[in-house]
């Protein structure tokens, strides 16, 4: 057949563990350091051959080895994690890095390695944008939360949200120690930071998802879901089509209730929490619009609401959109994963 390996992936090195199947023999070493232009080198080896298939987990790093990979003329396999560790059953020996490589390799061959999707570059490059502008929104948020609390602290009660113009006038009449005061105004300054940051990400987000037709088929046909929403959403899920059906999508969400049964005894249900985060917060975020009395939802949401809660009622509708946006991608079939116009 060819050359069937695996890539286990680290900052300092990739260490690596190959089969020719043509011969029987097997290869491990180390590529140092773990960059392109080495790893670039070692896959010439290659050059030629026809059947060349390579496996790495999907951790952090994945996406330059299998760019790299690709670029090659070879075939790259992303296993899940998770899955791939469960493979392995009880704990017999010790995890090493030429373990870790062999046991990728050995249920590729096999044909039994769990795999995760390979986005194509712009959807990873969208995935890149979007995750940026949610990691600078949670410091932004962190701020103000710390803001909150040194008023609370120093006993001086919050009339207003430091967002707004009126908040930001408060904080001058206030009567704050010397460091308390400090400390409000270093806040305040790393705000605006943040903000200015923020403006043009969203103005990018706000062109993307008009151009590109996944993102703007989401906008147009799901209530709740805007410029960044829709980013995150139609960039997480990516190729809907690998997804048998709905709940397939709600659980690759995370947001799916999980319980444990045995014996008669069953506990409590929970969230399963295990696929994107990013996909979880963009659904839910989307979904709070069912609390508007003009939302599609809106019956369905107060009525969930008043027999549960509302944050319980605001993840069923979650779930909801989670399978309106499957069907809504789905039926643009190739169109919906094409780069912005």
């Amino acid at each position: 057949m060819g050359i069937v390996g695996a890539f286990d992936v680290h900052r300092r090195q990739l260490t690596f563990d190959y089969l020719d199947t043509v011969t029987g023999e097997v290869k491990r070493g180390r590529i140092l350091p773990a960059d392109r232009e080495h790893l670039r080198q070692w896959l010439a080896r290659f050059a030629g051959q026809d059947y060349v298939h390579f496996g790495l987990e999907g951790c952090t790093g994945w996406r330059y080895v299998a760019e790299e990979l690709a670029a090659a003329g070879i075939t790259a396999h992303l296993a899940e994690p998770a899955d791939t560790a469960a493979l392995r059953g009880k704990k017999r020996h010790a995890k090493t890095d030429k373990t870790d490589s062999q046991h990728l390799r050995v249920h590729l061959a096999a044909g039994d390695l769990p795999e995760c999707w390979i986005p194509p570059g712009h959807v990873q490059e969208a995935r890149a944008v979007v995750r940026l502008y949610k990691d600078l929104v949670d410091e932004r948020g962190a701020w103000h939360q710390r803001i909150a609390a040194t008023l609370f602290h120093q006993g001086v009660p919050v009339s207003a949200s430091m967002s707004t113009a009126s908040g930001r006038a408060a904080v001058a009449g206030m009567q704050l120690s010397p460091a308390g005061r400090q400390a409000a105004e270093t806040a305040l300054r790393q705000i605006d930071r943040l903000t200015s940051e923020l403006d043009p990400l969203r103005r990018q987000l706000d062109m993307l998802s008009r151009r590109q037709p996944g993102c703007r088929a989401l906008r147009a046909t799901q209530y709740g879901i805007g410029p960044v929403t829709s980013v995150a959403i139609w960039a997480e899920l990516g190729d809907v089509r690998r997804f048998g059906n709905s709940g397939d999508v709600v659980r690759h969400t995370g947001l799916d209730i999980t319980v444990y049964s045995s014996d008669g005894k069953r506990s409590a249900g929970h969230l399963s929490r295990q696929g994107p985060q990013l996909l979880r917060w963009a659904l839910y975020e989307a979904a709070k619009s069912a609390a508007r009395s003009a939302a599609p939802d809106h019956d369905y949401y107060t009525a969930t609401r008043d027999r549960r809660t509302g944050g319980l009622a605001t993840l069923s509708v979650a779930r909801k959109l989670a399978r309106r946006c499957y069907h809504t991608l789905r039926e643009l079939g190739e169109e919906a994963l094409q780069p912005a116009a």
